[in-house]
């Protein structure tokens, strides 16, 4: 009996050894790159893979799905007529409102100055003012100030300062483009009809010290309606392709290059000579410029490609749905507001505090 206990304590030893030099061995593992890599890699290869589901289900149900996948075709198809009408409905909005349009830019601009009857709109600070007003004690002060504000033409960088305010521009907004930005007069968009779907937004310029172009162009094409042979890829109207414009630069001037130079030693005679370099930087002007899928570029950077112009189309469908409608609001921040407010309820919808004391649909279990 006391032989068997030892055996049976031996045993138990040796199990727990094995399960510890188990242990030691995967943590050995996850500390090796190599492995990591090679575990990552089969992973990526996994992704897209079927798992045999369907394709053993019976043929009666397969026949099913397809009946099924003909039916969502044709749903497809219907709301891409929709997407059209919509579009269509698009155009005819931004020529109603092209001459609003017109008006904010000469106001902006200080090519007309408003009369006492477009100025009549409330505002939180219209208190404020007048009680600062009345707290002025000098003529002089008041004759001072009044004089400056003649001096003043329409709304001073208006739009540099929306770049600044909004955090999706900021972020491409480098300290040499606010200068030239500051000669920004404009930004329109101008839509295409169903024969050319898409839209071009324009950037005008006043006279400026850093290239002619009276209007930089930035074109976007849209795809409408699914395409009749891969339909079930559908969804929705969406932004396929975009193009930039030439941007003619004065003489060192290009906010998209910096110069770089570098001081080489000659190996054998020990002279030196300075060699100069033109590398591109970051600029927002860069995104007149945007990247393109070469002939037989490998898949890294196809990615990469397909990622900057994904966020490109962000940006360009953003200035023309909410940017250039509601200007004004980005410039004193009340849009942005607005904006957050959106944010917070995605992250409400998505996080929840959970109790499940008070939870009935909770069950306990022990």
């Amino acid at each position: 009996m006391a032989e068997e206990e030892t055996s049976i304590e031996t045993t138990g030893d040796t199990e727990q050894a094995q399960q510890e030099t188990v242990k030691d061995f995967s943590a050995q593992l996850l500390k090796d790159p190599g492995f990591l890599a090679a575990v990552q890699k089969n992973m990526d290869n996994m992704v897209g893979l079927s798992s045999g589901y369907i394709e053993n289900l019976p043929k009666a149900v397969k026949r099913r799905i397809r009946a099924l996948k003909k039916l969502q075709h044709k749903m497809h198809m219907i709301e891409g007529t929709f997407h059209e009408e919509l579009h269509e409905l698009e155009c005819r909005l931004a020529k109603n409102l092209e001459p609003l349009r017109e008006q904010r830019f000469n106001i902006l601009n200080g090519n007309v100055e408003p009369t006492d009857s477009d100025c009549d709109w409330p505002t939180d600070q219209e208190e404020e003012e007048e009680e600062e007003e009345e707290e002025e004690s000098k003529d002089k002060e008041k004759e001072n100030k009044e004089e400056e504000e003649k001096n003043i033409t329409g709304v001073p960088t208006f739009w540099l300062t929306i770049f600044k305010n909004v955090p999706l521009l900021n972020e491409m907004l480098q300290e040499h483009d606010e200068p030239i930005l500051e000669s920004l007069t404009d930004i329109r968009v101008v839509m295409r009809d169903l024969s050319n779907p898409g839209f071009t937004l324009e950037f005008v310029f006043a006279e400026n010290e850093y290239f002619t172009n009276k209007v930089l162009t930035k074109d976007y094409t849209l795809c409408i309606k699914p395409d009749d042979k891969d339909s079930l890829v559908y969804e929705g109207a969406e932004i396929v392709a975009c193009k930039g414009c030439e941007i003619d630069w004065k003489k060192d001037k290009n906010a998209t290059v910096k110069v770089v130079r570098k001081t080489q030693k000659h190996k054998s005679h020990g002279s030196r000579r300075t060699v100069t370099k033109t590398v591109k930087r970051d600029s927002f002007f860069n995104f007149f410029d945007p990247p393109k899928h070469t002939e037989g570029e490998d898949e890294a950077n196809e990615e990469e490609t397909d990622m900057l112009l994904a966020s490109d189309y962000e940006v360009g469908h953003f200035i023309r749905e909410r940017l250039i409608p509601r200007a004004v609001l980005y410039f004193t921040g009340e849009a942005l507001e607005e904006d957050g407010d959106d944010e917070d309820y995605e992250d409400e919808e998505k996080e929840e505090d959970y109790d499940e004391e008070n939870d009935s649909d909770y069950e306990m279990k022990v």
